[in-house]
């Protein structure tokens, strides 16, 4: 029998010829059309099934993924011929509205179409279905309902980046030995934390300067003493290794228990298309994997949380001595704020700053959080940014200058949460235009994952906190933005007033904030009076 032609009417729909209905008849619960000497159906098994665009045993081309996408049988009333059809393609991963509508059939259909053979219509070749289908392209909800998402590729006008974005290079060997003396100390700290902070560290360098900005060396240790510390520090790492292994067997299953279970499926599904990783029996796994395990004993207040593997493996892999590697995570983990204890009041401490900075740069969105209430104060999108510290928003590449400018503290210590406004100001905007829910909002950043430009997003983030600290008068619930433990944010002098923002009782505010005035009354009779403070703020020299 020659394949039937495609209905006019469905044009999504594709035939399948009868001769081959028996190979696809396994997975479907209709009766299988006429057996064929090409293929008998009582001994059609997965083996007869040719693979997606070949041909086996006079069989059509045949996709596994058919089996389980919801084909459906047609028997026309008048000619009794049968056939199989695919239904209407799902909706898009841009068309949350048309998903929800596809996964709301549940219940087995019955359509009105007309016979491909005999061209019967109506009642008459009424077309019963024998598996659940989704719906069909005509039930698809209206285009004005679809949330479409894109991904921008924007670009950031000179006039909104910092005055100093393009006087640093990155710091290679040459820059780097500028900055050390005689003796191998550090001179001038701060003015190394701000050359990493504009651009960068090299690759061939990484492993020598991320142990200070992790704390493991001091900038003021001379290249002996720097020695002497490694041997000391290897010795104690030693210690805590030797304490995990002999452990008494009850503690042992309790570790493994709540520890080594989960640490021992992290490690090996961590970073695995690294060359450092990459491969089976690699030792540098079995490193990561020791390094974790032995930071749960060193730490058992913290222990091991699912993403800590993601911290450890770009330093074990630039840094490459596994002693070294734990001793760096020990500092990552004691003065890196947004990854030192993932605990809930710590996440809500975070938000808190964020929700803060976004009602003072990007009070659209901050707007429409507030609308959304709870579930959208939550900022659910932003917690994988916090946690894996950005890791798996962009490539390795940009991820880790994002970690060194992080690390750098110049001027603050929640650089961080300006990365995220950051990436709010420069793809947030469908959001605010959509008017999307809180599901909505999540599986739009989400997608974004691998998308997004790293080097755009940093340059928007300093030029976020150069003009944060251009405010004259800061909320005191973002005063511990402006804490460092060395160099203060605001060094030149130059120290804005803080201004309270909800403190009430005798005591008034912890921070020292004041209560600003209200704004004056617009003026009668026509005549102007002083322009109020705009919310947010804009971009100045």
């Amino acid at each position: 029998m020659p394949s039937p032609r495609p209905s006019a009417s469905r044009p999504s729909a594709r035939p399948w010829p009868t001769a081959t209905a028996p190979c696809f008849w396994k997975a479907t619960a209709a009766p299988p059309p006429a057996r064929t000497p090409a293929c008998d159906s009582r001994t059609a098994t997965a083996s007869c099934r040719p693979r997606a665009g070949t041909s086996r045993s006079g069989c059509a081309p045949w996709s596994r993924s058919a089996a389980c996408s919801g084909w459906t049988w047609a028997t026309c009333a008048p000619c009794a011929s049968s056939s199989a059809t695919r239904p209407a393609p799902a909706a898009s991963w841009w068309s949350p509205a048309a998903r929800a509508s596809t996964r709301s059939s549940t219940s087995t259909t019955e359509g009105w179409t007309s016979c491909r053979t005999c061209s019967s219509g109506g009642s008459t070749a009424q077309r019963r279905t024998s598996r659940t289908s989704p719906p069909p392209v005509q039930q698809v909800a209206p285009e004005k309902t679809c949330m479409q998402f894109s991904i921008r590729r924007p670009k950031l006008p000179s006039s909104e980046t910092h005055p100093e974005e393009s006087m640093y290079k990155r710091l290679d060997v040459s820059a780097w030995l500028g900055h050390l003396n005689e003796l191998g100390q550090v001179e001038e700290e701060y003015k190394l934390r701000k050359a990493i902070f504009f651009g960068g560290i090299d690759v061939s360098i990484r492993g020598e300067v991320w142990p200070f900005l992790l704390r493991y060396y001091s900038h003021e240790s001379t290249s002996e003493e720097r020695e002497a510390l490694r041997v000391q520090k290897r010795k104690e790492y030693s210690e805590i290794q030797q304490k995990r292994l002999s452990m008494m067997p009850e503690e042992h299953r309790a570790f493994w228990r709540n520890v080594q279970f989960t640490v021992d499926k992290d490690v090996v599904r961590t970073d695995r298309s690294n060359q450092f990783f990459r491969g089976e029996g690699n030792p540098n796994v079995e490193s990561m994997r020791r390094i974790l395990l032995n930071y749960a004993v060193y730490n058992p207040a913290v222990g091991y949380s699912q993403g800590m593997s993601d911290l450890v493996a770009p330093i074990l892999a630039e840094v490459l001595d596994e002693s070294d590697t734990f001793w760096c995570f020990v500092g990552l983990m004691q003065n890196t704020i947004f990854v030192s204890s993932p605990r809930d009041e710590d996440m809500e401490k975070q938000l808190l700053y964020l929700r803060e900075l976004l009602r003072l740069t990007h009070l659209r969105f901050y707007q429409h959080l507030v609308s959304l209430g709870e579930d959208g104060l939550q900022m659910l999108f932003c917690h994988r940014w916090l946690l894996l510290c950005f890791k798996r928003e962009f490539p390795e590449a940009e991820a880790l200058r994002i970690w060194e400018a992080c690390w750098a503290h110049y001027q603050t210590d929640y650089f961080h949460l300006f990365i995220c406004v950051a990436i709010v100001a420069i793809y947030g905007d469908d959001v605010i235009e959509q008017q999307l829910a809180t599901d909505q909002m999540l599986l739009h950043f989400g997608n974004l994952a691998m998308h997004m430009n790293g080097e755009l997003v940093l340059r928007k983030a300093r030029s976020l906190l150069y003009q944060f600290r251009l405010r004259p008068r800061i909320p005191c619930s973002l005063h511990d933005l402006c804490k460092l433990c060395g160099t203060g944010m605001w060094d030149s002098g130059y120290m804005p007033a803080v201004e309270c923002t909800g403190h009430t009782g005798s005591e008034g505010c912890p921070y020292g904030g004041t209560v600003e005035p209200p704004s004056p009354k617009p003026p009668r009779d026509g005549k102007k009076g002083p322009k109020a403070p705009r919310e947010g703020f804009g971009f100045r020299r």
